[in-house]
């Protein structure tokens, strides 16, 4: 049994931000933000994205420079998306020991070793022709199980050019298993996976393949991501990736699947990440670019909310900005 009013009066602890710092049920740490970073070949200067408003394609040494700057704000991780110059039908330049993200992951391993972690994205939709997560039937249609092999040789790639943790977004059935047998068989068994283990076909990835150059050439990826309408059906995707051997794992949107980050973190006993992507940061962007909300304040707010729902690790296009925020 509380106490009523006038006895009680909660509104006593919400007087002082110093009163409110120390009652926070729900803190955002830099150390809990991963930072999306696109490297392109072939640039010689660092390329704008329209539709993500201080957001760019990076060369290589612009790439090291912001990944520094990261690393100083207390920024926990670095996730890489690699845009090659040329493509194929079987993304040949994904596990290339001289593609793109093999050689970014080198730069920065050489340059800040243990001190941020590195992740890359591994998936073959960057990097095929016709800019599906896999490679394809004759028909047109994704072959789940000819890609698995794929997938397993990008991780070792990975792994060898210094890699901390590869991170397979594709949606495949089975490709957790694929990979960890690969990464293993290489001799690579402390590497781990964060598995994009509940990723929907949203429509809040459109500034995102504006980014990394990696819109489907035909159709949609309906046929391999989940749909928007079903919790259960990513709760089952998640015990099936855990099963696998996923050391982590994500959900991916955020502000529009808070409950589902919230029952995986409810379901769950390893880390859970939650991805506030592209379509989310433009509407935030744009809104305030209007003078129509607080930025800042709507940045922390959104970080907040999926740290109260349960999500340890949040990946986020403005992870460097909201650390010095958060300092």
């Amino acid at each position: 049994m509380t106490a009523r009013f006038p006895v009680a009066r909660p509104r006593r602890l919400r007087r002082t931000p110093a009163l409110r710092r120390l009652v926070a049920e729900t803190r955002v740490r830099p150390e809990d933000l991963i930072l999306p970073m696109f490297v392109k070949e072939g640039i010689d200067a660092p390329r704008p994205v329209a539709s993500m408003p201080g957001v760019v394609q990076h060369t290589r040494e612009s790439l090291r420079k912001a990944a520094h700057e990261a690393a100083e704000v207390g920024v926990g991780a670095l996730m890489l998306f690699g845009i090659p110059e040329f493509k194929d039908e079987r993304g040949s330049a994904a596990d290339d020991p001289a593609g793109i993200v093999q050689q970014a992951l080198r730069d920065l391993s050489g340059d800040l070793g243990d001190d941020i972690v590195l992740m890359a994205d591994l998936c073959l939709d960057e990097f095929t022709s016709h800019g599906h997560c896999g490679l394809l039937t004759p028909s047109g249609t994704v072959d789940n199980d000819a890609t698995l092999e794929r997938y397993a040789s990008i991780a070792v790639a990975q792994a060898a050019a210094g890699v901390h943790v590869v991170a397979p977004s594709g949606m495949m059935d089975g490709q957790v298993a694929a990979i960890r047998a690969g990464l293993d068989e290489a001799g690579y068994t402390e590497i781990p996976i964060l598995a994009y283990a509940a990723k929907y076909a949203s429509a809040f990835y459109g500034p995102f393949r504006d980014a990394a150059e990696g819109a489907p050439k035909f159709g949609d990826r309906t046929g391999y991501q989940q749909d928007p309408a079903n919790v259960r059906e990513a709760l089952r995707e998640v015990e099936l990736d855990i099963s696998e051997g996923a050391d982590m794992i994500m959900v991916k949107p955020g502000l529009a699947y808070l409950d589902v980050v919230a029952k995986v973190a409810e379901m769950v006993r390893v880390p859970v990440s939650a991805y506030q992507v592209s379509g989310e940061y433009a509407m935030v962007e744009a809104a305030a670019r209007n003078g129509w909300l607080d930025r800042e304040r709507a940045i922390l707010e959104t970080l907040t909310s999926f740290r109260r729902a349960g999500a340890q690790q949040i990946l986020t296009y403005w992870a460097a900005e909201a650390a010095r925020l958060l300092r």
